[in-house]
């Protein structure tokens, strides 16, 4: 099997989404030195971390990380933004698949029962093919070997794009757009909500607000990438 991949590398080459370089043997979707390079945050291991407070006051969320450093021009940019608009869901799932990993070295995270990604509108998911974050959902769920759960949480309203919005006008957008289905299946369970990127938070926190209407429902947040 080794052999035929070597011998399919020749024609059909594996290219590094970090830097364009040749893939060497065992390496996924980045090559050592731009694994290497990627900003982690390590905000898992710690409490009241940068995005915790984001949330603090807000929603009432158990625990709250991202990953990964976002910076204007840098390498996760590039990586979420070639997940997001070009199709290359392969980056949420390996991104996702070491977030997770991570995850479970701490013990509140340990105890995630289910996974659940930012939901994207049924129309807007058609038009683009796919939901990036159910791409990082499925890695981290794999990651921590736990369950993950596409179709309990569903956004109802198409909302407009964020970009530019004030914080608050961010919030009246989002306020009241997602729905539970079938509550009684994350009655008294650990949710982890999972997202791309969190810059406002304001979409989190709605769909945070919401899930913790379901009766003795715990909620953590994990998102790729921190836009701070």
């Amino acid at each position: 099997m080794n052999y035929l991949a070597d011998f399919l590398a020749l024609f059909y080459p594996k290219y590094c989404y970090g830097c364009n370089s040749s893939l060497v043997k065992d390496e996924k979707c980045l090559c050592l030195q731009c694994l290497a390079d990627l900003p982690k945050t390590n905000f898992h291991l710690q409490k009241n971390n940068p995005v915790e407070m984001l949330f603090a006051g807000r929603v009432p969320v158990f625990r709250a990380t991202a990953f990964y450093s976002f910076r204007k021009e840098g390498i996760i940019q590039h990586l979420v933004h070639q997940l997001k608009y070009k199709g290359k869901r392969e980056i949420g799932n390996y991104l996702g698949y070491l977030f997770g990993q991570s995850l479970m070295k701490d013990e509140d995270f340990q105890s995630v029962d289910v996974i659940l990604p930012i939901p994207l509108h049924s129309q807007k998911k058609k038009k683009r093919g796919y939901n990036q974050s159910e791409s990082i959902c499925n890695g981290i769920a794999k990651g921590m070997g736990k369950e993950h759960n596409y179709s309990a949480l569903i956004r109802i309203v198409d909302t407009q794009t964020q970009t530019k919005k004030s914080r608050y006008s961010r919030w009246e957008n989002v306020s009241q757009i997602f729905k539970v289905q079938h509550p009684e299946k994350l009655e008294g369970r650990h949710i982890l909500l999972v997202d791309d990127v969190v810059t406002t938070g304001a979409t989190i926190e709605a769909a945070a607000q919401t899930l913790l209407e379901v009766p003795n429902a715990k909620v953590s947040i994990a998102c790729l990438a921190w836009a701070n």
